[in-house]
């Protein structure tokens, strides 16, 4: 539910890349709208990762599984410890960081000698 401005954005897709890169995932995709970005992965084993930057700077994660079989899952037997939103239902983000929130973009890193 953090805010995560517009100017601070690409930063929080690159650390994320980065990130990923790093654990050994393909990078498949990147969205770089200014406002909506995304960036798209695949690990080894085929599952599929996206982190998209929705309305008003909503971050969503998911991860689509390779292809398996239907199992029978059972409901869950204990509530949600955190809101539960009813599909459609979800807030915009609300909660202020001081680095990820803030209107100025991130400096450049000096160049070394």
């Amino acid at each position: 539910m953090t805010i995560i401005s517009e100017q601070r954005r690409g930063s929080f897709l690159g650390v994320i890349e980065r990130f990923w890169q790093k654990s050994g995932y393909e990078i498949t995709g990147v969205n770089r709208d200014r406002e909506m970005p995304a960036i798209f992965a695949r690990s080894s084993e085929g599952f599929q990762l996206s982190l998209d930057v929705g309305y008003k700077g909503q971050v969503v994660f998911q991860v689509d599984t390779p292809c398996v079989d239907d199992s029978d899952v059972a409901e869950p037997t204990s509530k949600p410890n955190g809101p539960s939103y009813p599909l459609g239902k979800i807030p915009t983000p609300n909660v202020r960081s001081d680095f990820w929130s803030a209107t100025t973009p991130l400096p450049s890193p000096t160049p070394s000698a």
